[in-house]
């Protein structure tokens, strides 16, 4: 049995993460922006939220079905799109969490900026939801052509990321002088050296970046630069618009933090709206994710998906998120904890510590189907 698979809860996996990959892949994910006060707050704010229960309730069956991109998921959580997934897992990186995704029915979706082909992931995952993740380039070409070939890769769902226009100020990074692809120099070498397994890994897999865009030069910048001197600082609703009606799909608006752009997305051709602070790794002190989004959920249809994601470590953090008003829950550090401690078997015990969190969650609750969650069990502790 491999470790993660012994793993009890995220946290473990999280351990396991740290002892597998050299300090700086593993501040790569682990961080956030600035004094990472969000990174900390969106996690610790779940414990303010507390539970009651309702009591002799037949819970014999429990349905945590959920609505994903327009289509039904068995579980109320699915896979967040992560940039370069090879970085925690050389050897297969997003290839590993599509197959994990494809073998419990949920959802995945796939970074503008992941180290596998498009095509590659499809086939990793052919039977479940597949949504790709896009920022506005200023060649908008660029975007077109990626919209393409994810429709013609089996792509249904497409999700427009608005909150990482200028890139946050992640300072482990640069402390650790890590850049993606990593480089190895005076301060990255003594870290990849302490972990010869990765290393190993690294020299035997191909150069990591964004493979899905190949002949783009980016002038051997890594991520942060790429994001401030490519990605379109003049975008507005308008190119939302556009991108809406180009892909002609389910498509989500996703870092909305105001119900003033929730209604916004929808106006322009939003199916869901996406509420984000990006796992703390943009703006800091920026509003916990659970706090908005019952203001959030007040001013859209019923039939409008509202997704959240953002610190979520426990299945009954995704079980609060619901009852707060959302329609489902995307997972990413915790997944790519799974991913970096154990590969394909690590993102497994991963999704299955919070598939089994949510159904005890439920079961405990009285609540045997997580459509009926709603904000009546919650209390916000004064």
């Amino acid at each position: 049995m491999g470790k993660a698979k012994s793993a009890i809860n995220i946290d473990d996996l999280r351990t396991l993460a740290k002892a597998r990959l050299p300090r700086m892949v593993f501040d790569y994910i682990d961080g956030g922006s600035e004094d990472e006060v969000t990174l900390r707050r969106q996690v610790d704010r779940y414990t303010d939220y507390e539970l009651q229960w309702n009591s002799l309730v037949d819970i014999s069956k429990i349905d945590t079905s959920a609505t994903v991109f327009g289509e039904r998921s068995p579980l109320p959580f699915f896979i967040s799109p992560t940039a370069a997934s090879r970085l925690f897992h050389p050897k297969e990186g997003e290839l590993a969490v599509a197959r994990a995704a494809q073998k419990v029915g949920i959802a995945y979706s796939a970074s503008t900026l992941a180290s596998q082909k498009l095509d590659a992931i499809a086939a990793a995952a052919p039977d479940v939801p597949k949504i790709i993740q896009i920022y506005v380039w200023k060649d908008r070409g660029i975007v077109k052509e990626l919209m393409a070939r994810a429709k013609a890769a089996g792509f249904t769902g497409c999700v427009l990321t608005v909150d990482t226009i200028v890139a946050g100020a992640r300072e482990r990074d640069p402390r650790n002088r890590f850049t993606v692809p990593p480089k190895l120099n005076s301060k990255t070498i003594s870290q990849a050296l302490a972990k010869p397994g990765y290393l190993l890994d690294m020299f035997t897999s191909p150069t990591i970046g964004p493979v899905n865009f190949e002949g783009l030069d980016t002038g051997g910048q890594g991520i942060m630069n790429v994001i401030n001197d490519l990605f379109d600082r003049t975008m507005t609703w308008k190119d939302a618009e556009w991108m809406a009606n180009e892909w002609d799909g389910p498509f989500a608006i996703k870092g909305v933090a105001t119900k003033e752009d929730a209604v916004r997305a929808v106006d322009h051709g939003a199916s869901a709206v996406w509420v984000s602070n990006h796992g703390g790794r943009q703006i800091d002190t920026s509003v916990p994710v659970i706090d908005l989004l019952p203001e959030i959920r007040a001013v859209l249809s019923p039939k409008t998906e509202l997704i959240a994601d953002g610190g979520v470590r426990r299945g009954s953090h995704i079980l609060k998120l619901i009852a707060r008003g959302a329609t489902s829950v995307a997972i990413g550090r915790a997944y790519l904890y799974g991913l970096a401690a154990g590969g394909e078997e690590g993102v497994d015990r991963a999704i299955r510590i919070l598939k089994d969190d949510v159904e005890r969650g439920l079961g405990l609750l009285g609540v045997p189907r997580i459509a009926d969650l709603d904000g009546t069990l919650l209390r916000l502790r004064s």
